[in-house]
């Protein structure tokens, strides 16, 4: 079991495993009661495969389908409802979901067609779907990806597939930032699984994936979200909506006293094919057996330098990789692997946003 201050997180390329590896670990069938209607709410905000960077890994929802059943906690469905310029039932097709219904009998429950109800939270009025009132234990798998809008898009605002299309567009009209904060003091979760596999570099909709290889858990959206933020290289002050919701009691963004516990080391090597993106910032890199958590960091690093405008400034190379252990050299390093070096980020991976920080000072 974890508490509400629990992170853990655990590195890999197999992610049907690495989540049940994880579920074993923290046991959620103890706060699950067998007639309990669990309600796993993915991301599957467009009508594309995972691999775009876009959508919630498959195989996360099948290990997670697995995990359950094989507790006897089988009362479960599978809910989403795509943004307006898709439709959640051509999202469920293609990103693989009709076939894990089939072969789960888990119900897909299109909440795009659902009826919705008003509430109201410290007078502000947002209208849900019915369908998530009647869910006993809510399961959020969000994708860990960049936003143009919002910087980052994660367990809090993952929740606003919950809403009707309407409501969507309202939301945008307000900003984003409050209503998705507030919208998150009406529904409770009770369980992310970050799907850390390979979101994208800026874009909801994907296009530029980078590959993580990790999946994260935890209990609290907000202290997900603040640890999300400063994995892809962000300061908590530069997603509004986290502090927010830390204002109204959704939960902590205090990182200091987290318990954050990885249930292993990445070791595995990247294998997809990068975006064009992915390589024009890869051209300040020199690599020499990179493991993917730790490559992924960089790349986004050098994304937020590159919004900030300092990118152009950075005239050196940055070394990362294995095979830069134990040498000595006068470049900058990334990562533990480069401890060597007479300048080095630490960490095992380290978080985009101590890379930020860092590179931020020699610029």
């Amino acid at each position: 079991m974890i508490n509400k201050n629990g992170i853990r997180i655990i590195y890999g390329d197999n992610p049907k495993q690495m989540v049940k590896d994880l579920l074993e670990a923290i046991k959620p069938e103890e706060d699950i009661n067998k007639n309990d209607l669990i309600g796993i709410k993915p991301n599957l905000v467009v009508a594309k495969p995972s691999s775009s960077g876009a959508t919630t890994t498959p195989e996360i929802m099948e290990g997670l389908i697995e995990y359950l059943k094989s507790k006897g906690r089988d009362n479960i469905v599978i809910m989403e409802g795509s943004w307006v310029g898709d439709r959640t039932s051509k999202a469920f097709k293609v990103c693989g979901y009709e076939d894990l219904s089939r072969k789960y009998d888990v119900p897909l429950i299109d909440l795009q067609r659902d009826k919705y109800k008003s509430c109201e939270i410290n007078g502000l009025e947002i209208k849900i779907c019915d369908f998530i009132t009647k869910i006993h234990y809510l399961i959020n798998i969000p994708v860990l990806k960049g936003h143009c809008q919002t910087n980052i898009t994660c367990a809090l605002k993952n929740m606003k597939g919950c809403i009707p299309d309407s409501e969507k567009r309202k939301f945008h009209t307000m900003g984003l930032h409050k209503p998705i904060a507030y919208l998150n003091k009406l529904i409770k979760q009770s369980l992310i699984i970050v799907d850390g596999m390979n979101g994208d570099l800026n874009f909801e909709e994907g296009g530029n994936p980078v590959q993580m290889n990790r999946i994260i858990v935890g209990k609290d959206p907000v202290l997900i979200d603040a640890y999300a933020a400063n994995l892809l290289g962000f300061n908590i002050e530069e997603v509004p909506y986290i502090s927010m919701a830390e204002e109204i009691g959704v939960g902590t963004a205090d990182l200091e006293e987290a318990d954050i516990v990885e249930l292993n080391k990445d070791i595995v090597s990247r294998k997809f094919k990068p975006s064009g993106r992915v390589k024009q910032l890869s051209r300040h890199i020199v690599e020499d057996c990179a493991c993917s958590a730790c490559y992924g960091s960089l790349i986004y690093a050098l994304e937020r330098l590159d919004e900030k405008g300092l990118l152009g400034k950075l005239k050196q190379k940055l070394y990362i990789g294995q095979g830069f252990k134990n040498k000595q050299c006068n470049e900058i390093g990334i990562g533990i692997c480069t401890s060597g070096f007479n300048k080095y980020v630490k960490g095992c991976p380290p978080k985009a946003r101590d890379i930020v920080e860092y590179l931020q000072k020699l610029l």
